[in-house]
């Protein structure tokens, strides 16, 4: 709840008049305001220094600096911009204005209207005179009401105007500031921020994350860019500060608003103060950190094999790791821990990259003094009980647990994976000793970023954007409401300040953190051309190139490129950037990511039983198997868009003319363009999802197997290979479809492989209650739980599918080009085996090929089965090495035999095998 104090305010020592206002509108914060220091101490971070008389819609937006769009207004009457210092405007239908201090007058205009305004429809376009323009960044630091009057000076519509077009036009030049924030410097520390409807800001410093202010000092304004500064005459290196911004903000008035710094690189405990820090400093760098560099692995963005990671479940259970690190960055460090054993082999069998889950400062978690439930209890619970989700939720706001998809201060390091979040630097070096550590591991470290949404918008406590600049940073709706898409306040990367934030913040983790690659959340929230600028800043900064995947949904206020063209699969042929597909995830596990209900068995998929081994809730055809089988094929061939499949109808067609819910099948320009997936962290993990998919009889030996078949096409398939942490020891979240704040009981790891904690109590009731009929009696059932003899099974045959993926270029083609000349389909038409793939790749002359040519083959199926090759793809194969050698994972993978006289492959069940040539 938002803790605001109201008072009358005076500005420098005279009464609080219009006069007054209207000066301090243009001027400096005064020194008697700077010399008061019980601003940077108080305990409230807002007050309220005038209040406002009404609040307003926005329903109309600016184009550019001088001209607006109001949609739907009426013709005829006047229209008049009003003006008011101390938002004292009341614009009441049938009334005449009151409490404004003059206005504009503004005449229609012809001026076209910005293609990123086209959403709001068509409209009257006004502009204010030119006479008159000049006024307008003063008067933007007030409130301004556009009202529509009849003849008689009545008001027959009034709303508030959308500021975005209006600040990107007149404060352009802000795009090119490069220090904001805080830079420390040999005798001097220089402050900037972008705030250019602010009417005074004052820089308060500390000389500790909970130390009296040590001083209070006033900034001053450039009113070209829009950007407030202050140098002071000593080194602040290792010190605190924020802001006092004085702003007026739609239906509370004037408001000082006592904020952090949006480009904050670090904070004290829950984020009260920002940290100064000059992160080229010595004392920030562990040892050995500037002589540091990320393992050579990855030659072109198909090369990556990726582990999606959360820092606290990496450790928060493994007793190897010391009490003082579990959970935190620092647990990278110990590398005699089962958990960092575990990412060593991985990236000896040939993984290059680990993702990190959000690890920039979240708004969702408490920093330091977390609650934990009663371990006891949660251990003594029944596998089906309630106990333990009730448990779980009874601390859900006061635990450390959270994904962190609730963005605060996007270039800081979160404070609660800090052996100590009361010290600002901590946080850094930890976060710098944990990337080394995965290098040494030899892993590249990425980067979940999530810049389409913050935790919090308005005048709430943990807002900064909002609270700077009201009204700018997000993007609203016609009603000039802020959008919440994505789950949460949407930011508009496409207005310029916003788009730099975003920019800024990931060449600051790429140059200060060698962060290697990035994953990017509702990416496709994000416009191209701003995500290409990214790309090339950060590719500058580290001196090679830097890897970009992410979310490239279409959906919410942003779909089918309403307001800009956006990052999604669709709009980014060409960009080299890639996109998680939904094509191969959806066919190979079945149904999708919003199932619930009897549709969570109904809707089997091509690995787990779909019309060959129904589960009998399902209804499935033999079509819908063949269909599934396409779709499969359309992900291993790495969904490009020009590759040409021959389907189960017999038609041969390019992937770009197969249907997907009404999309193209293949969307990609080159195989780099996608990440293929079978699971992350949203939804079900695979293993429960197979839970509810197979037959209730699946031996867990099968439900094993079953799910090395659905890893086998990832590492197969061309593109990106995306892999959620746990998914190779069978990871359970006993049957949680969102866990991403069910607490580490969750989200538990078992680096030991002796449980993958399924059957650990019911799943949370918010997202899960609906179904807990259906899900108790799975979770009671003991036979649904593997034993330690199937984890390692999928553990080993997970690293060998690694080895022969990273053993051979094959698996990792360049170019779509290289797809369509060396990737070849068998088994393929009316006539096929309906549960077997084949595919042969040349590698004739292929850099990294490592074989003339190589055959894989899967076979989903209960029962082994026997395909024929055409005459023209027989060659003298034998078995892949990795599946041949005697510590091979897959003792069936040996059992397969190939005919070289008849082209006669036979393939065991739920097997993935490899032959080389």
């Amino acid at each position: 709840m938002v803790n605001r104090i109201t008072r009358r305010a005076h500005f420098g020592r005279g009464a609080f008049t219009t006069a007054a206002v209207l000066a301090a509108a243009l001027t400096p914060l005064s020194s008697a305001l700077a010399a008061d220091a019980g601003i940077c101490d108080g305990d409230a971070f807002q007050a309220v220094l005038h209040p406002a008389a009404a609040a307003f819609d926005a329903r109309a937006a600016w184009i550019d600096g001088t001209a607006l769009l109001w949609p739907g207004a009426a013709q005829g009457g006047a229209f008049r911009l009003y003006y008011s210092a101390t938002g004292a405007i009341k614009a009441l239908p049938g009334n005449a204005v009151a409490g404004a201090e003059g206005f504009l007058p503004l005449a229609a205009d012809d001026r076209p209207v910005a293609p990123g305004l086209a959403w709001m429809g068509k409209g009257v376009v006004l502009a204010v005179a030119a006479v008159d323009a000049g006024r307008l960044p003063a008067l933007h630091r007030g409130q301004l009401v556009l009202v529509h009057e009849d003849a008689q000076g009545k008001v027959l519509d009034a709303t508030r105007v959308q500021v975005a077009g209006a600040l990107d036009a007149l404060y352009a030049s802000a795009e090119a500031v490069p220090d904001l924030g805080a830079t420390p410097r040999a005798g001097q520390t220089a402050f900037k921020l972008w705030a250019p409807t602010a009417r005074n800001v004052l820089l308060c410093t500390y000389d500790s994350g909970s130390a009296p202010a040590s001083a209070a000092a006033p900034m001053r304004l450039d009113a070209a860019t829009g950007v407030w500064s202050a140098e002071l005459p000593a080194n602040l290196d290792g010190k605190y500060y924020k802001y006092a911004v004085d702003v007026f903000v739609d239906g509370a008035g004037v408001v000082r608003n006592l904020v952090t710094d949006p480009y904050a690189v670090s904070l004290t405990t829950d984020s009260r103060r920002a940290y100064i820090a000059d992160l080229a400093a010595p004392r920030l760098k562990p040892a050995g950190w500037d002589a540091d560099r990320p393992p050579v692995k990855v030659k072109a963005q198909t090369d990556m094999s990726i582990y999606e990671l959360h820092v606290r479940d990496f450790s928060i259970d493994d007793t190897t790791v010391s009490a003082a690190n579990r959970g935190k960055y620092s647990a990278f460090t110990e590398k005699n821990s089962n958990g960092m054993r575990h990412l060593a082999a991985l990236s000896r069998a040939g993984l290059t990259d680990v993702h990190l889950l959000p690890v920039y400062d979240i708004g969702s978690v408490p920093e330091q003094g977390c609650a934990v439930p009663d371990a006891a209890r949660l251990r003594a619970a029944a596998p089906d009980s309630a106990t333990q989700q009730q448990l779980v939720e009874a601390v859900r706001l006061t635990d450390c647990y959270n994904w962190g998809y609730d963005p605060w201060h996007y270039s800081a390091p979160e404070g609660s994976y800090s052996t100590d979040p009361a010290d600002g630097a901590r946080r850094i070096v930890e976060f710098r000793q944990m990337v080394m550590a995965l290098h040494g591991a030899g892993l590249r470290v990425g980067m979940d970023v999530v810049y389409n949404h913050t935790y919090i918008a308005g005048q709430n406590e943990k807002s900064v954007l909002d609270r700077v600049v009201p009204g700018y940073y997000h993007r609203l709706d016609a009603k000039g409401a802020i959008e919440r898409s994505t789950c949460c306040d949407n930011t508009a990367t496409e207005h310029r300040m916003m788009g730099k934030l975003m920019i800024d913040s990931a060449v600051l983790w790429t140059q200060h953190y060698k962060i290697d690659s990035f994953r990017f959340d509702l990416m496709g929230h994000q416009p191209r051309a701003a995500m290409e600028v990214l790309q090339r800043k950060v590719n500058a900064v580290a001196g090679r190139h830097v890897n970009l995947i992410g979310e490239g949904w279409n959906f919410g206020e942003v779909a089918d490129g309403k307001r800009f063209v956006q990052a999604s699969q669709l709009s980014l042929n060409g960009s080299g950037i890639g996109t998680f597909s939904d094509r191969g995830r959806d066919a190979v596990r079945g149904g999708g990511a919003g199932d619930a209900g009897l549709d969570m068995f109904a809707r089997q998929g091509y690995i787990n039983g779909l019309f060959y081994d129904p589960n009998g809730s399902a209804q499935h055809t033999k079509e819908a198997l063949l269909k599934a089988g396409d779709l499969l094929k359309i992900g291993l061939a790495g969904t490009v868009r020009g590759y040409k499949l021959q389907t189960w109808t017999g038609e041969t067609r390019d992937l770009a003319t197969i249907d997907y819910a009404g999309q193209a099948a293949g969307y990609a320009s080159a195989p780099g363009e996608v990440v293929n997936y079978v699971e992350n962290h949203d939804n079900q993990t695979l293993y429960d999802l197979n839970v509810l998919r197979l037959p209730l009889a699946t031996s867990t030996a099968d439900r094993a197997r079953v799910q090395m078949l659905a890893a086998a096409v990832n590492a197969f398939s061309q593109g990106v290979a995306y892999f959620h942490a746990g998914f190779d020891i069978l990871r359970s979240k006993s049957l949680d479809r969102n866990s991403f704040e069910s607490g580490d009981w969750f989200n538990r790891l078992d680096w030991t492989y002796r449980d993958n904690y399924f059957g650990t109590g019911l799943p949370p009731q918010a997202d899960n209650g609906k179904d807990y009929a259906l899900l108790r009696p799975l979770l009671a059932n003991a036979a649904l739980k593997p034993a330690p003899a199937d984890i390692a099974f999928a553990r080993d045959t997970f690293r060998d599918l690694l080895k022969i993926r990273a053993g051979s270029t094959l698996f990792r083609l360049r170019t779509a080009d290289d797809i369509r000349q060396r990737l070849r389909f068998h088994n393929t038409g009316p006539d096929q085996v309906p549960t077997v793939v084949a595919a042969q790749i040349d590698g004739k002359g292929y850099p990294g090929a490592g074989f003339r040519s190589v055959l894989y083959l899967l076979n989903v199926d209960k029962v082994a089965q026997r395909i024929a090759l055409p005459a023209g793809a027989r060659r003298p194969y034998r078995l892949h090495p990795v599946q041949a050698a005697a510590n091979a994972a897959d003792p069936r993978a040996k059992e397969a035999r190939y005919d070289a006289a008849t082209g006669t492959v036979t393939v065991p069940a739920r097997t993935a095998v490899v032959f080389v040539e």
